[in-house]
């Protein structure tokens, strides 16, 4: 092997140790429960006061309580932070290439919201106009909170 490929090898090994061992993974695994419990939070906030403006039917089983948003909210928040935390050790540009996967998931999971949720027994556009916010406010929540200088301060 010539010189210039073990010093390419070498550098290469270097840097990518450098960045997986410059996270404070302590420091992170407290920002993902926050930004879960977060986002959870926000959420259900807002299933309880969109309640005051659009009456949710009670056929309507995806609002007939704040589980249903809690638990679809949860589970996107816990991938979310598990591909954050896999993109910071593998990757030199974890927030871009994070940002790019949030748009397009967030993209993806509104067509359900504008195809399916429409055919459902008692949907109306206000439950949907609910269903739609709650895919903002969470995408928001998650994004901002893993992407902050925070999160950038784990490193």
């Amino acid at each position: 092997m010539s010189a210039n490929a073990t010093s390419l090898i070498a550098t290469s090994s270097s840097s990518t140790t450098r960045t997986q061992s410059s996270v404070n993974w302590g420091r992170y695994a407290l920002l993902g429960l926050g930004t879960v419990v977060g986002a959870v939070l926000a959420n259900t906030v807002f299933y309880y006061l969109a309640a005051a403006f659009v009456a949710y039917d009670p056929d309507f089983i995806i609002l007939t309580n704040p589980s249903g948003a809690a638990i679809f909210t949860l589970v996107p928040a816990v991938v979310a932070t598990l591909l954050y935390a896999g993109l910071l050790r593998f990757t030199r540009h974890a927030v871009a290439v994070f940002n790019v996967i949030s748009a397009v998931v967030f993209v993806v999971t509104l067509i359900p919201d504008f195809t399916y949720i429409p055919t459902v027994d008692g949907a109306s556009n206000g439950q949907t106009a609910v269903l739609v916010l709650m895919h903002v406010i969470a995408a928001a929540f998650i994004v901002r909170m893993l992407t902050s200088e925070r999160g950038r301060d784990t490193r």
